[in-house]
């Protein structure tokens, strides 16, 4: 058992103290490291051979074996202990994730989040945690506060487009560069324009270098972040010093990244347990027994079927799910006292039976979480302070309004707000129809926005195919996942914000000719493989109609897009003139080659669409531009009821 290696650690520790050159808020990252196998981490040896992994199944999940459900209510305001301890340290762990660009304030509700209400209010925490009135359990102890963020740093859209035409720094940069973050973890969406624009991100910071860390990430075949690495600024960890005390903060990636996201030659270990603990073990080895892992694993409850297979590990941070933690009197964003996940924290177990306070925060800067801790000398977690719990960013009229940080505002707000002006007043047609964007819908069937957004992909390669020497398109697709207003768009006019709202990625226009029929079933079988989860992948279609059966067998795919487990979902395929592909679930005899038209995000095998490296050809236009052109172009400024009816008209029929 762990807890904690003691006298040694403490000689180890005053001995570091001594000897390590540390600056004044933390140490360098860790990096870089002596040559290693990224994909053998140091003391998997030790833990002798694992399971093969599915990416849609983490490591983590599986290598030990069957756990006891994890009960999201358990109460977590006080950690349960043994005889009294004294508490050496109070370290209060401030944190936010997924802040995905919106600097402005949440949407449709202006007063609250935002990120200059979020800066102050942060500073006024950052205060009140080393100097505000301590409660009765704090006196004698030291006092410290790191702040850290769980990944999703910025996410495409009009306000991210903003920084794009701007240039580095990135506003999202300049915010979070005021902010000031001890670490940041690496989520999904930060790699949605590649490994360039991050490190774009990365280089833009001038006031504060916080490092970016994750343990399962390797860089060596990207040279920009790989010379990050090098310098530190990218780290598997990084050891933050506060009040005398050191404090070892890890970072972790969903494993899931290479299929929703852009990493180019980035390397993703899956198995998170063993490149977590390996950062564990080498902090415990060097006398660190303060331990906090900030992670982007898509949801809390990866993070506490997680804890169960570590050792080590103090504090959890969680990032990707959107969830909301709260206590009874906890205030709350206006809704989100409906979507209360558990309470803050959640507690789960180690490997060694001892207990993990599990944190996360709903995003968009919309709550500062403050979990306060209390370490004993030895580094184990005695108490949990009675103020900790998410802390909503509120103005306006608001009980607990805090004022607009004014640099956050001058040099990041105020210029985004007059882009999106500039935007919202372009107006580019008007629909009949209300349009139905909401993201449980686009992943999980047609809709009239899904059916507008394949139908421009359709005719922009047709427009452009014999410009670029490629055949038309027979056939359009456009993923859910690509589709984010995740809102009803009303009827009435049209502007060039709504088509950045709904396609803000910068996907291409892409053609890809002669897709053979049993692929093109395969590809189709992809579509509707993850649907119960409400996955990405879910295709809005053009060009032809499908019927699809949810009690069928998913298809499931290598890593490669090769077919493991075929599907039997799909059942009819039918082109727009009436030529069968699939019928009765399997492919027509003589069944014709398909040219498709999609974006560059799919074609490269995004959310594991099987082209299995089929040549194409991109077409140099954004989907948006393609979405834009195709309303004030190609429907003449008019979207129709007839053409775009609420509900779609029969594209994709789902078997009772």
């Amino acid at each position: 058992m762990r807890r904690k290696r003691g006298i040694y650690l403490l000689l180890v520790t005053l001995l570091l103290t001594a000897t390590m050159a540390i600056g004044p808020s933390y140490t360098a990252a860790k990096g870089p490291q002596p040559p290693v196998d990224p994909w053998q981490p140091s003391h998997t040896a030790a833990k002798g051979p694992q399971p093969p992994v599915d990416p849609w199944q983490p490591s983590h999940a599986a290598v030990k074996g069957p756990r006891p459900p994890v009960d999201p209510g358990q109460s977590g305001r006080k950690a349960p202990k043994g005889p009294p301890e004294r508490v050496d340290l109070w370290l209060t762990v401030l944190h936010n994730n997924d802040g995905e660009s919106q600097l402005i304030s949440l949407p449709e509700m202006e007063d609250f989040g935002g990120a200059a209400r979020f800066k102050t209010l942060v500073d006024d925490l950052k205060w009140e945690a080393t100097h505000g009135p301590r409660h009765p359990g704090q006196r004698g102890a030291k006092r410290g506060v790191v702040m850290v963020s769980s990944g999703d740093n910025f996410l495409a859209g009009p306000e991210f487009n903003a920084s794009l035409e701007k240039g580095v720094p990135f506003y999202d940069t300049i915010a979070m560069d005021l902010i000031g973050y001890d670490a940041v973890a690496i989520g999904n969406h930060d790699f949605d324009f590649g490994p360039d624009v991050l490190a774009d991100f990365i280089i833009g910071y001038e006031r504060t270098s916080p490092p970016y860390v994750s343990a399962n990430l390797d860089y060596s075949g990207e040279p920009r972040l790989q010379a990050f690495f090098d310098e530190g600024r990218i780290a598997r960890s990084v050891v933050v010093k506060e009040r005398g005390d050191l404090i070892g903060i890890i970072g972790a990636t969903t494993p899931a990244l290479p299929f929703i996201s852009s990493p180019r030659n980035v390397g993703v270990d899956p198995d998170v347990t063993a490149a977590i603990q390996a950062e564990v073990d080498e902090l415990e080895m060097v006398g660190i027994n303060k331990i906090i892992l900030i992670s982007h694993l898509q949801s809390i409850q990866e993070d506490l079927e997680l804890a169960p297979t570590l050792d080590g590990v103090d504090v959890m941070v969680a990032g990707g799910g959107d969830e909301v933690l709260a206590n009874e009197d906890d205030l709350l964003i206006p809704g989100d006292e409906g979507r209360i996940y558990g309470s803050y924290p959640i507690i789960a177990t180690d490997i060694d039976g001892t207990e993990v306070p599990v944190v996360t925060t709903a995003g968009n800067y919309a709550y500062v979480g403050q979990l306060a801790v209390g370490f004993d000398k030895e580094g184990n977690v005695i108490d949990i302070g009675d103020k900790s719990g998410p802390v909503r960013v509120a103005g306006g009229e608001e009980p607990d309004a805090v004022m607009p940080d004014p640099q956050v505002q001058e040099l990041v707000v105020d210029p985004v707000v007059a882009y999106l002006e500039d935007l919202a007043t372009n107006v580019i047609g008007t629909s009949e129809v209300d349009l139905n964007g909401v993201r449980g819908d686009v992943r999980t069937m047609e809709t009239n926005e899904g059916d507008l957004i394949a139908d421009s992909l359709f005719w922009q390669a047709d427009q452009l195919a014999a410009d670029f020497g490629v055949s038309a398109p027979d056939v359009a697709l456009q993923n859910g996942g690509g589709i984010r207003n995740d809102s009803v768009i009303p009827a009435g006019d049209i502007t060039e914000l709504d088509t950045f709202d709904m396609v803000p990625f910068p996907n291409f226009v892409t053609v890809l000719e002669d897709i053979p029929p049993d692929q093109f079933k395969e590809i189709m079988e992809n579509a509707v493989s993850r649907v119960e989860f409400v996955d990405g992948r879910f295709a809005q279609i053009s060009g032809f109609t499908f019927v699809w059966d949810a009690t069928g067998t998913p298809q499931v795919l290598d890593e490669d897009g090769n077919v493991t487990a075929p599907g039997t979902r799909v059942q009819e395929i039918t082109l727009e003139g009436g030529t069968p592909i699939v019928e009765a679930g399997a492919v027509v005899a003589g069944a014709p080659e398909v040219t498709v038209a999609t974006i560059d995000f799919l074609a490269k095998g995004g959310d594991q669409y099987p082209f299995r490296d089929a040549p194409f050809t991109s077409l140099g236009v954004t989907y948006q531009q393609a979405l834009s052109d195709y309303i004030e172009v190609g429907l003449g400024g008019l979207i129709t009821a007839g053409d775009y009816p609420e509900g779609g008209e029969g594209r994709i029929t789902e078997l009772p």
